[in-house]
């Protein structure tokens, strides 16, 4: 086995974190100066959706960052409730895998890294926001 530079992988790591950064700032960018929700904007509606004619656990993700990135708290619940309530966690699910986790941290980090769980909820999230009736039709974006 070859010998591992840990100076090398720390290297990287940053790297990846600061791409992982400059794509958010981007992402944040666009949607300050594009709004999904205008006629002929660029960005791209979803294609699930556009496809099928159902939502798809993401259907409403551009337009639910756009209000939250402006402060329209109640616009971006209505548009990804599911995405709104995990948004925060991102950053955490990012720290182990980037090598930033104090190890103190790591088993809480994997078991909410596991994936099965997540599979689960985003399935039911799938199904429940294309019922046609009350409650689940307040699932389905705006």
């Amino acid at each position: 086995m070859a010998p591992t530079d840990p100076a090398g992988n720390a290297r990287t790591r940053h790297a990846l974190a600061l791409v992982l950064a400059g794509g958010a700032l981007a992402a944040i960018a666009l949607l300050l100066v594009f709004d999904p929700n205008a006629a002929g904007t660029p960005l791209p509606p979803c294609p699930s959706q556009w496809l099928t004619g159902l939502y798809c656990p993401g259907c409403g993700a551009t337009r639910m960052l756009h209000a939250l990135i402006h402060g329209d708290l109640p616009t971006a619940l209505a548009m990804n409730p599911l995405l709104l309530l995990a948004l925060p966690l991102l950053p955490f699910l990012l720290l182990e895998p980037l090598g930033f986790a104090p190890e103190s941290w790591k088993p809480a980090l994997r078991r909410l890294g596991d994936a099965r769980p997540w599979a689960v909820v985003v399935i039911a999230y799938a199904i429940t926001r294309n019922l046609p009736w009350w409650p689940f039709t307040w699932l389905a974006p705006g």
